[in-house]
């Protein structure tokens, strides 16, 4: 009787304060109103979509952007399924390719749709650009991988999990995948981090290293839908609201008191230094350790080209350097057709380093120089104009060797959610959702971990 009685107060409604509204918080909230529980969702910005959203146009007649060019693949099971929860079709909101690391010369890898191996071997043997000792390396490396069943010494960089590989499969394929998947420079990567990745992307099941590229605003992909299901299902919305404390009542009553309403559970997914301040009173070694992450920036440079300016395919691989910084541009107006912006042209930055205005001046050459290499005009080259640059100075955690993570779990009564959270990923949009769905399962739980 007691085991019943157990469970039975384990799963009766409770009244739940999910604090943050990006991904991770819209996917708890969502779990947490599948299982019955009253929501309200408090999101201290006047925006949806925490570090993945879309923002208002900059000025009359501009066409809306995005905070970031963010991407999906295949193997991001969990965000897909969440998308369609909330009547939102991926096969219409995202545009899906095959994996295509190539650059403007056409050297790279691009994976067919086959399955592993099969996919892999036919990747290598058309790669251009790469000789055979080139490929060879790659496929020796790739078997290696696979006999260690993409684990390794928690100790080792990417550069040491890829110790076999020749310069040129370095250059072209491994230090563009690193930093795109982990946010983080190949030599300071966590290896064992990179192997997870590889193996359930481009080592995984058909389709799972597929490119999913938006074909519509951020905001309309996923976190629009998701307020929106919400709303219908019971849950209260709340733009504008920042919580700056937690209040814990005395025993007998509701739990928590935020904002002067009373919650029998929260769930904190605000990024982790804003959790960090929250909980430092409660449990001040969490705080510290999620204060103690090391954060790198994204930048995204939005170049306004001609209507007639067309990329070889929508996403590009680019060479960078100390003065070519952008490690990949995207054609939006290829992507995102619906909308009606030729020309317009996204260079993403990652692990940016240069202040906003040294690095729009050196992505706007690196444009300049992309469009010489495909023979577009004079007229064209001189006409490219920067819409904006927007840098995300803390998006997302550093991805190095034996990083300490925060439990979800700081203090009895609080589930943290987040990209940053103890998990199997990196900082990716796929990270953020389960820990989420984590986090709605888990509001109710007593335990403390």
């Amino acid at each position: 009787m007691e085991s019943a009685s157990a469970r039975t107060a384990l799963t009766q409604a409770q009244k739940i304060a999910v604090i943050g509204g990006g991904w991770a918080g819209l996917a708890a909230a969502i779990t947490a109103v599948q299982r019955g529980h009253a929501v309200t969702l408090l999101e201290a910005s006047r925006q949806w979509g925490g570090r993945a959203r879309s923002l208002p146009p900059s000025l009359p007649n501009r066409p809306a952007l995005d905070n970031g060019q963010h991407i999906l693949i295949g193997a991001y099971q969990h965000t897909l399924n969440m998308m369609r929860t909330v009547g939102v079709n991926p096969e219409q909101a995202l545009r899906r390719m095959p994996l295509n690391l190539k650059d403007v010369h056409g050297r790279g890898l691009s994976l067919p749709q086959a399955p592993f191996p099969f996919n892999l071997l036919w990747g290598i043997a058309r790669a251009k650009g790469w000789q055979a000792v080139d490929k060879w390396s790659l496929l020796q490396t790739a078997w290696r991988w696979q006999r260690m069943q993409f684990e390794c010494d928690e100790t080792f960089t990417v550069r040491e999990v890829c110790h076999d590989l020749s310069p040129q499969i370095w250059q072209d394929l491994i230090e563009p995948l690193c930093v795109s998947a982990l946010n983080t420079p190949a030599h300071q990567a966590s290896g064992s981090v990179f192997l997870r990745v590889l193996k359930d992307a481009v080592f995984g099941p058909p389709g799972s290293a597929d490119l999913l590229l938006p074909r519509q605003e951020l905001g309309e992909v996923f976190p629009h839908a998701a307020i929106q299901w919400l709303e219908a299902h019971g849950a209260r919305c709340l733009l504008g609201t920042r919580v700056e404390t937690l209040t814990l009542n005395e025993p007998g009553s509701a739990r928590w008191q935020i904002l002067n309403e009373p919650f029998d559970q929260l769930v904190l997914a605000t990024p982790a230094w804003d959790a960090a301040t929250l909980v430092a009173p409660l449990n001040p070694t969490w705080a510290h350790m999620a204060n103690a992450m090391s954060h790198e920036a994204i930048a995204t440079v939005y170049v306004q080209a001609t209507t007639d300016v067309t990329l070889p395919q929508p996403m590009l691989s680019l060479s960078s350097s100390t003065e070519a910084p952008a490690q990949f541009v995207f054609d939006r107006g290829q992507m995102m057709a619906k909308h009606n912006t030729p020309g317009l042209l996204a260079f993403v930055v990652s692990a940016a380093q240069d202040s906003k205005q040294g690095l729009t001046a050196k992505v706007l050459q690196q444009a300049k120089d992309l469009l010489r290499i495909l023979n577009a005009s004079a007229q064209s080259i001189d006409g490219l104009q920067v819409l904006q640059t927007v840098i995300e100075k803390r998006a997302t955690f550093a991805c190095t060797p034996q990083l300490h993570r925060p439990s979800p779990h700081p203090f009895e009564g609080i589930a943290v959610c987040g990209d940053y959270v103890s998990g199997p990923y990196p900082a990716t949009l796929e990270g953020a959702v389960m820990s989420g769905i984590e986090a709605g399962q888990q509001a109710h739980s007593s335990q403390l971990a």
